[in-house]
C-alpha cells in the first residue's frame, strides 16, 4: 500500500495499472475511519483489481468553521486499518494540492440539494460536489463506493455523474451500525460512552416510526418522532419522510414506493444523520 499526496503521482500510477487493463475502485473519504468506511473499502476490493482511498478533509463543504476545526484527523490510524483491508493506494492531498485556485465552480441539482441537509447547511452540497466531481477527474474509477447514511448526499452524486456524464459507476451500500444501532460516524468518535448510548435512542426511534407507519399517517409518524425525541431531550433539527428519488416530502404513503424517513438531530454538540426505509 502507497500513500501518496501529489495529483501527478497517482495518475502516474493510474495509468500503469489501465494499460495493463486493470479495473479501479474508488472510496472518497475524510478519514477518522471506522467500520462503516472499511466496509465500503472491502466492497470495492470486491470488484475491483486496484482500491484507491482518498483522505481529504474538504474545507468547502463545511459551512460551520467550529465543525471543521473539529472534525478528527488521525492519517496514521487510517493508514493502519487500510492497510489490513486490501487497499492498493491512500491519496492524501492538502488543500493547496486539490485547489491550487480559488474555487468558482456552481451546480445546480434541482431540489434535491434544497432540502434537509441542503437547507440547514448552505453551500455544503456545492462543496461536496466540486471535491468529488476534481477526484473522479483524478482517479478515474470505474466504480465509486458511498455509504447510504449520507442518503442525501449520495442522490446529489448521482445526479452529478449525470449531469456532468462521468464515466463512473456509483454503488450505494448499506448503513453499518454499532452493536446499539448508531449508525457508524466519524462524528462518533466525539461522544462519550454515554452520550453514544443516549445517541443509539435515535435510531431506536426510526424502528418504531417505521412499526407505526403500517396504520398511522405520514403525519401521524412524524409526529410521533418529534414527541419521542423532545421526550428523551433529544435536539433534533429535522425528521423528513420523503420519496427515496426526488428527496421531497410526501403527505401521504401512497405518493411515494420508497418512503425513505431522513433524520440530523445534535447529542450534545455533535450533529448526527441517519436514516431510514418505510
Amino acid at each position: 500500500m502507497q500513500v501518496i499526496e501529489k495529483i501527478k503521482d497517482l495518475k502516474q500510477e493510474i495509468k500503469s495499472h489501465r494499460n495493463q487493463g486493470k479495473t479501479i475502485g474508488f472510496v472518497p473519504t475524510m478519514g477518522a475511519l471506522h467500520e462503516g468506511h472499511l466496509y465500503l473499502v472491502d466492497c470495492a476490493a470486491q470488484e475491483n483489481d486496484i482500491v484507491v482511498v482518498s483522505v481529504f478533509v474538504n474545507p468547502i463543504q463545511f459551512n460551520n468553521p467550529e465543525d471543521l476545526k473539529k472534525y478528527p484527523r488521525n492519517l496514521e490510524k487510517d493508514s493502519e486499518l487500510l492497510s489490513r483491508h486490501n487497499t492498493d493506494y491512500i491519496f492524501a492531498p492538502d488543500s493547496d494540492e486539490m485547489y491550487p485556485e480559488e474555487v468558482t465552480k456552481t451546480y445546480d441539482f434541482g431540489n434535491l440539494d434544497k432540502v434537509m441537509e441542503g437547507k440547514f447547511r448552505p453551500g455544503h452540497f456545492n462543496g461536496v460536489a466540486v471535491v468529488v466531481h476534481r477526484l473522479f477527474d483524478i482517479v478515474e474509477p470505474d466504480k465509486a463506493y458511498f455509504g447510504e447514511k449520507d442518503f442525501q448526499q449520495l442522490a446529489v452524486i448521482r445526479q452529478l455523474v449525470k449531469q456532468e456524464n462521468i464515466p463512473v459507476e456509483i454503488i450505494g451500500c448499506k448503513i453499518i451500525r454499532e452493536e446499539n444501532g448508531l449508525a457508524m460516524s466519524s462524528r462518533n468518535q466525539r461522544l462519550s460512552p454515554d452520550l453514544r448510548e443516549k445517541a443509539s435512542l435515535i435510531y431506536k426511534t426510526l424502528k418504531k416510526a417505521v412499526e407505526k407507519s403500517k396504520n398511522q399517517t405520514v403525519l401521524q409518524v412524524k409526529r410521533f418522532v418529534e414527541e419521542r425525541l423532545k421526550e428523551l431531550n433529544i435536539n433534533m433539527e429535522y425528521f423528513e419522510i420523503v420519496d427515496s428519488e426526488t428527496l421531497q416530502s410526501i403527505k401521504d404513503w401512497q405518493e411515494s414506493q420508497n418512503p425513505r424517513g431522513c433524520i440530523a438531530a445534535y447529542i450534545a454538540d455533535v450533529r448526527l444523520i441517519d436514516n431510514i426505509a418505510f
